[in-house]
């Protein structure tokens, strides 16, 4: 039976609560929710939606590259967004991101995220 490894980057931040940044489990990496903050600082990148989906875009990657993935390797992610008008430039942003791929996806609204953050985005990837 495969154990759980858990997944701990440097470069994006520290997990805040009782989770950890990802766990990798038979071939297959569930990363957490990312939201905008700055690893170093551990605040939000600034107030507008395309700064923080940036950084949750630059935070997700560190998780993946420190699993031993790449961004070709995302098999599913989830946008969850405060305000469905946001969903044209976080759209744009997450397309650049991901250049040519495209994963399975959902995009929903809520009513708040953690910290003000404007957007989170989880992801799951294969491995190997």
């Amino acid at each position: 039976m495969s154990s759980i490894e858990i997944i701990q980057s440097d470069s994006a931040p520290k997990a805040v609560g009782p989770y950890s940044q990802a766990v990798l489990f038979g071939g297959v990496l569930y990363a957490s929710g990312q939201i905008g903050l700055d690893p170093e600082a551990g605040k939000l990148v600034s107030d507008d939606v395309e700064s923080q989906a940036r950084q949750v875009t630059k935070n997700l990657s560190a998780v993946l590259s420190e699993a031993g993935a790449s961004l070709s390797d995302i098999l599913k992610v989830n946008i969850f967004l405060t305000d469905m008008g946001d969903f044209p430039r976080v759209n744009e942003i997450y397309a650049a991101w991901l250049g040519e791929h495209r994963p399975a996806r959902a995009t929903v609204a809520v009513a708040a995220l953690p910290l003000g953050a404007k957007v989170e985005m989880d992801l799951i990837a294969r491995i190997g």
